[in-house]
């Protein structure tokens, strides 16, 4: 990882956790607003040090690229919807399959190159 590259991802956590200390939910419920607080921050720290200290590492310039829009997505729609957790698509189960009748494993490879890139890492996580 270049310098450069490891100061955008440090001010891109340092921005999160800011967020996360200046959040207020949309019902601005006390109690909501904190269990909205402590998610964005759990969060956070999840990804962030699964990308770095995990045995898949991300080193490859091009995966650091996609976590680095993957981030800023997700900071941009959290704050846009006011919402901290992130907005699911809504595809029918087998929405993509052609009436020729592919394969599950194929509809399965289409549902993950379909998904949205803000959801690329949820799954895996969650």
């Amino acid at each position: 990882m270049t310098p450069a590259t490891r100061q955008e991802v440090l001010g891109l956590y340092r921005k999160v956790l800011q967020i996360a200390k200046n959040w207020q939910s949309a019902s601005g419920q006390i109690e909501e607003t904190m269990r909205e607080k402590e998610y964005i921050r759990n969060e956070a720290r999840t990804l962030f040090r699964k990308n770095k200290n995990s045995d898949e590492q991300v080193t490859d310039p091009e995966l650091i690229k996609q976590c680095i829009e993957e981030c800023e997505a997700r900071i941009e729609i959290g704050l846009h919807y006011n919402i901290p957790y992130p907005r699911p698509i809504h595809l029918p189960p087998m929405g993509l399959a052609h009436k020729q009748g592919r394969t599950l494993r194929h509809q399965e490879k289409l549902r993950k190159i379909s998904k949205p890139i803000y959801l690329k890492s949820h799954d895996e996580v969650s």
